[in-house]
This record gives C-alpha cells, structure tokens and sequence, in this order.
C-alpha cells in the first residue's frame, strides 16, 4: 500500500491518472471519430503539457507511462504507442520547456523538428500496418500543389521526381511550423486560467498573439 503524506503527493499520483485518462481519450476519439479532427490535434497535447508545468518533469513522464499502457489495452500494442509520435514527445518537450521558462523560438523551433520526425514516423508505422505506401498520398498533394503552381505560372515542364519529394517534405515542414505555433497561442491564453505560465512570447511576435488572442 502507497502511503501519502501530504497533498503535493496526492497530487502527484492524481493529477498524472486524470490527464493522462484525458489525453488517451481524446487519442481515440482523434482516431476513431470521422469529425473533428482539426481540434482535437490542437488539444491532444495541451493536458500532458499542463501536467508537466504543474508538477514537473518526472510526473509528466509518469503520465505518459499511464497514458501508453492505458493506450495498448484499448487500442493494441500498435496504434497505442503511436500517440508518442509526435504528441507525446512534443506534449514532454514544450511542457519541459515553459516549465524552465524557455524562449518561444527554442521550444518552437525545436518542436518543428520533433513534429516532422514524429510525422514521418507516424506514417512509416501506419504504411506497415494497412499494407500501404501512405508516402504516396503525401506525394501526390505535392505532385497536385506543384501542377497547379506550374498552370498558374504557365509553365509546361513535368515536375522531376526530386522537386515532388522536396516539396512534400516542405509542406510537412510548413504544417508542423503552424501547428506548434499555434499550441504555443493556445497554451499561452489557456493555462492561466489554471495557475500554469507559459513564457511571454517574443517581442516580433506579441503583437500578432496578443491581436489573435
């Protein structure tokens, strides 16, 4: 039997449960639901985020442990893990990050990375379980965005093989810079409300967060 001895450890053993219960249910919902994805992408980090500012990096990572277990009962030892890939790293690194009060260009910059690397592990693992190159879907919006680009601009040329893998690779690029951007805007106006600070962001960059907010 655990034995507790103030509050700060029952918050410790509680607060990682819930939002990791949180967390998980919101990775089914994103999984399995035909409507909402959008949002629930924007929102699916947010909870091990808030839980790694409020108690730190230990019990965060506690809650990503509960939230992976919890993931491999319900949905198998496959789609379950895949939560990590970029949520689950990005939810650890940006909540590590704003707990040390860390500059919105190091947290971003680097969780672009984390967020491509994650994308393309993601797809790599679900390619292997339906049987399926899903690269190729990737690349056929590339091949799609640089014909149009080429019909506006009039030029006739075929787009080589290379330049429809560059500009795949830069559309996932593009995608990951808005979406942590975006977290980061989120967070900043959200967690307030619940005695958690994210660092101020950049001077370049608060007219534009403080006009969205």
């Amino acid at each position: 039997m655990i034995k507790i001895t103030n509050k700060s450890e029952a918050l410790n053993i509680i607060e990682p449960s819930y939002l990791a219960s949180l967390s998980a249910l919101l990775w089914i919902a994103l999984y399995y639901l035909p409507i909402g994805g959008a949002l629930l992408r924007l929102i699916l980090p947010l909870p091990l985020i808030l839980l790694h500012i409020r108690r730190g990096s230990k019990v965060a990572l506690d809650g990503i442990i509960i939230q992976i277990l919890l993931l491999v009962i319900l949905m198998g030892p496959i789609r379950g893990p895949l939560f990590l890939f970029p949520y689950g790293l990005l939810a650890f690194w940006l909540g590590w990050c704003w707990s040390k009060s860390k500059s919105w260009w190091f947290s971003w910059i680097l969780g672009i990375i984390i967020g491509a690397i994650g994308f393309a592990i993601r797809v790599f693992a679900l390619s292997t379980l339906v049987g399926e190159n899903l690269w190729i879907i990737i690349t056929r919006a590339s091949y799609s965005l640089i014909d149009k680009f080429s019909e506006f601009l009039n030029i006739s040329s075929s787009p080589s093989l290379l330049s429809i893998q560059i500009v795949a690779i830069l559309l996932i690029i593009f995608q990951e810079i808005v979406y942590v951007f975006t977290i980061h805007i989120i967070a900043y106006s959200l967690f307030p409300r619940f005695k958690s600070r994210v660092p101020d962001p950049p001077l370049i960059l608060d007219d534009f967060v403080n006009f969205k907010l």
